[in-house]
């Protein structure tokens, strides 16, 4: 399939999509906030750069882009038909990437949640009850998916 706008519209599309304060990102922070969870951002020191980081329940939470992130069996994780070859390299780099962050971070100590953008479209109201209640809980790890 040909893609229905030029290279050059393409590549300044796709270079415009933010890291950070994201649509799903924004959408977890403000629940979080309202139930009283007080949490830092990005914080640099740490593997990966987590999304969000609740130091007093010593864990760590990845919002994570299924596109982005490669999201196995997700609809909304499909390569492009257009240089294939790139897309996969990308991908797979991006999902080898989170993979060493989340085992330096549980070699830390940390308890980590990773919340996909396909569980916030499809079903937000149970993919938050999910988290809050891993939160509270004294489990080391969590992925909310749709």
């Amino acid at each position: 399939m040909i893609d229905v706008v030029a290279p050059e519209i393409r590549s300044r599309m796709m270079a415009s999509i933010r890291g950070r304060n994201t649509r799903p990102e924004m959408q977890v922070r403000r629940h979080l906030h309202a139930l009283g969870f007080r949490y830092r951002l990005h914080r640099k020191d740490l593997p990966g750069k987590p999304d969000m980081v609740l130091p007093r329940h010593q864990m760590v939470i990845f919002v994570h882009g299924c596109f982005w992130h490669g999201h196995r069996g997700c609809r909304f994780a499909t390569i492009p038909a257009t240089r294939t070859e790139f897309w996969t390299v990308k991908i797979s780099t991006n999902q080898a990437r989170d993979a060493a962050a989340e085992f330096k971070l549980r070699q830390a100590g940390w308890r980590i949640a990773t919340v996909w953008e396909c569980a916030l479209r499809t079903s937000p109201d149970e993919a938050m009850r999910r988290l809050v209640n891993f939160i509270i809980s004294s489990e080391q790890s969590l992925e909310v998916a749709a």
